[in-house]
């Protein structure tokens, strides 16, 4: 495989597979177009990442996953008759003709379909046509359509396009204000009766044309009709997504979330931090997930020391003698309460019913704060593995010594007397400690993998600690980092076919870089 069709592999299986894209035609045309011939030159190097980039004449082309998903939701079989409303650079166009017979592509915008219908030429694809006009239009001498995509925002689905369609056809394309969009999808189920179904939120350019907005982004006089496009309120669209769940106990609560078992990494975040019907919910879902499709890491937004006394109870291992109680520390009522501990005996319960140990689902922390018992930690191991090695870490742990029990008062006194000698100190024995990654893990793999964590988790504690003094955004970045990093080690450690459900309130905001 050639470096070029790996990042394009890549690109589709991490951008768009992974986040629900089923359609075997619709991924196998992502794969096929060369998305780097559809971008200006200076940003070639940019075509495979994951969001929207500029063009010609102040255009943009949607970012992979979204080309995806309209192709997809539209329904589109080999032999379909296909148009397409907003051009552009011609890359969804491109991905259309992979699937479909015959494509139509209108770009409004003459040096657009001018590129488009030259790079159409030059790859090869005879059965796209693009033509420069009015999309809102449509072109009713081609009707009817099995499905027409719109590549821009309008206030609502231009009448004279859902009548292009034929019945069962399918039309999609984001309806609302421009900096309020919804996907949606028309299908035409009778001469004069349309159903619609929201695909969630986007973000694309204004329609402009006849029947959509004037050339300054407002509405035009022709569909401007009193109340016609007025936009659901916040309310009404939650209503329209929302779906009836049964009682959390009901074993037909957690098949609900069937629909996201193939996933390797499951978020499960919310925005009250602490309400028991959150909790008891989360367990449920985390629950099914464990029990019926075998994911084996639940990794939470707390420390890891305290996760670790825990994981080591729902394994079934010894556990670390002299180990602090977990959970002692602000904020207590997060994991120290009865939801999290019914939760924690029904794992150790499965747990008891799987002989081999690499498959029991274990108990992560992901979060920062903990240093004084990750030294302790660490120091342990070394100890039991290493006496020497543990020595010169008792030495280099030294300088922060004094600030082990209210960390939060070393970044105060660091900026006051310096801190390269505990900083260099700590980044120094978190690399000694992973140089003898092949020694010291041929013994447990899981003490050093909980010993090297620890490390990590010191060397970003005293950064966090110290920087958190210079005030904004920096320390917040710090930890969301180190938290993502230790999920990628957690994949790391338990290979490609470890799932992972993570119950971390708010870490939905991290999904991006996952």
């Amino acid at each position: 495989m050639s470096d070029h069709e790996e990042t394009l592999r890549r690109m589709v299986d991490v951008q768009i597979a992974r986040r629900g894209v089923r359609d075997a035609a619709v991924l196998d045309a992502m794969r096929a177009v060369a998305r780097e011939r559809f971008v200006p030159e200076g940003l070639v190097e940019f075509a495979f990442e994951d969001g929207p980039l500029p063009i010609e004449v102040g255009q943009t082309i949607s970012q992979p996953y979204v080309v995806a998903a309209m192709v997809e939701a539209a329904e589109i079989g080999p032999g379909d008759h296909v148009l397409e409303v907003g051009a552009g650079s011609g890359y969804a166009a491109a991905v259309l003709g992979q699937v479909a017979g015959r494509v139509i592509a209108i770009e409004r915008h003459g040096e657009l379909a001018r590129l488009a219908r030259a790079r159409m030429s030059a790859l090869g694809y005879d059965n796209v046509d693009v033509r420069e006009g009015d999309g809102t239009l449509g072109l009713p001498e081609e009707a009817p359509f099995d499905a027409i995509l719109v590549a821009a925002g309008g206030s609502e689905v231009p009448e004279t396009l859902k009548q292009q369609l034929r019945i069962g056809g399918r039309l999609v394309m984001p309806v609302g204000e421009p900096d309020v969009q919804t996907l949606c999808k028309v299908t035409r189920v009778a001469e004069d009766r349309f159903e619609e179904e929201s695909l969630g939120a986007v973000t694309f350019v204004p329609l402009i044309g006849a029947h959509g907005r004037a050339e300054d982004g407002h509405r035009s006089a022709s569909n401007h009709s009193p109340g016609a496009s007025r936009k659901q309120t916040v309310p009404e669209m939650i209503a329209g997504a929302a779906e009836p769940l049964p009682d959390f106990d009901d074993p037909a609560f957690g098949r609900l979330f069937d629909r996201y078992a193939d996933r390797r990494v499951v978020l499960l975040g919310e925005a009250s931090h602490g309400t028991s019907e959150f909790y008891r919910a989360r367990a449920a879902i985390t629950r099914h997930l464990v029990e019926h499709y075998g994911f084996t890491i639940v990794a939470v937004e707390a420390d890891w020391p305290d996760a670790a006394t825990v994981d080591r109870y729902v394994r079934h291992r010894e556990p670390r003698a002299g180990a602090e109680k977990p959970f002692e520390r602000f904020p207590t009522w997060m994991w120290r309460n009865t939801d999290v501990q019914a939760f924690i005996h029904w794992l150790r319960e499965h747990n008891a019913g799987i002989a081999e140990r690499s498959r029991r689902a274990g108990f992560y922390g992901l979060d920062i704060y903990n240093m004084s018992a990750s030294i302790g930690a660490v120091l342990d191991y070394l100890d039991r593995v290493d006496p020497e090695a543990a020595k010169v870490a008792r030495e280099r742990y030294g300088c922060l010594t004094p600030w082990q029990k209210n960390p939060a008062t070393y970044g105060r006194a660091a900026l006051s007397r310096g801190y390269a000698e505990c900083e260099e100190a700590v980044i120094e024995q978190c690399q000694a400690l992973l140089r003898k990654r092949l020694d010291y893990g041929k013994g447990d793999s899981d003490a050093f993998l909980d010993a090297a964590q620890n490390a990590r988790l010191i060397a970003s504690a005293e950064r966090y600690y110290r920087i958190m003094y210079y005030g904004g955004a920096e320390s917040w970045n710090l930890r969301d980092t180190h938290m993502f990093e230790t999920l990628q080690h957690l994949l790391d450690a338990k290979g490609p076919d470890g799932a992972v459900s993570l119950t971390r309130t708010a870490l939905h905001k991290m999904h991006k870089g996952l």
